[in-house]
């Protein structure tokens, strides 16, 4: 069977576990050559060991020009980029009062500034990749449902960085449209990942949740594919996805 992304070349930032794990996954059912951006190599080379075509790049996208020259990499290797995934993030939830400021800067060096040096790098080989045959390309963010709503005062700086990036996909999207490089933003509720299940108390807690109360990584990751394998004339800018029982 013929796979939706044949002859694409993606990169997943943040591709050593949960979304970013099954975003690869999902990209590669569908036939793309997936660039597996992380900081744990180890994580990276087991993905990759099952995946067909994959590469590893050991990167951090808090640093803007390891994250250039890691994109420059992929674009020679494969001839071209054609779907960049920013979904490397972390979070850490505590009242202003009590926060740590370098667990602040954190959230914004990676989802924000990671964002941001991450797409800027990849823009002129998505441009480049829209002239040919496939005739498009995109960029996704997995962003939050707090890129929408403040959930409570805990997540003060992380709501921040995830409004941020998506005032700045939005006017990514309509510096972009007519080049016809796609930008799609991916908003989780609750997600089953190393980030919520870790037992902290100022964290969301998907170990406490019901079964229809916490979505799969592989839920996100269609999300994903959904957005890049529409046809040319076809841009899903956004998507909202939380679980049945999530009511913020």
């Amino acid at each position: 069977m013929t796979g939706r992304l044949d002859g694409t070349t993606a990169i997943v930032t943040g591709a050593s576990s949960g979304i970013g794990n099954a975003t690869a996954r999902a990209l590669a059912a569908e036939g793309a050559a997936v660039a597996l951006f992380a900081r744990r190599r180890d994580k990276l080379e087991d993905l990759a060991g099952e995946l067909d075509g994959a590469t590893v790049h050991e990167v951090d996208v808090a640093d803007a020009d390891a994250v250039r020259a890691a994109i420059d990499e992929v674009a020679s290797q494969h001839g071209r980029l054609d779907v960049l995934v920013n979904n490397a993030g972390y979070g850490s939830m505590d009242l202003a009062r009590d926060a740590d400021l370098g667990e602040w800067q954190k959230m914004v060096d990676v989802n924000l500034h990671g964002v941001l040096s991450t797409t800027h790098a990849a823009l002129g080989h998505l441009a480049q990749a829209a002239q040919g045959p496939r005739g498009i390309a995109d960029v996704v963010t997995v962003s939050s449902v707090a890129g929408r709503t403040v959930s409570g005062p805990g997540s003060n700086v992380y709501a921040a960085t995830k409004h941020a990036v998506g005032a700045f996909s939005e006017a990514l999207r309509q510096e972009l449209a007519g080049q016809h490089v796609r930008v799609g933003l991916v908003e989780p509720g609750l997600v089953d990942t190393e980030l919520t299940n870790t037992g902290d108390a100022n964290k969301p807690d998907a170990g406490q949740a019901s079964e229809l109360g916490v979505l799969h990584a592989d839920d996100i990751a269609d999300a994903v594919v959904y957005m890049v394998t529409r046809a040319p004339r076809t841009a899903v800018n956004e998507v909202l996805v939380r679980p049945t029982e999530q009511t913020g």
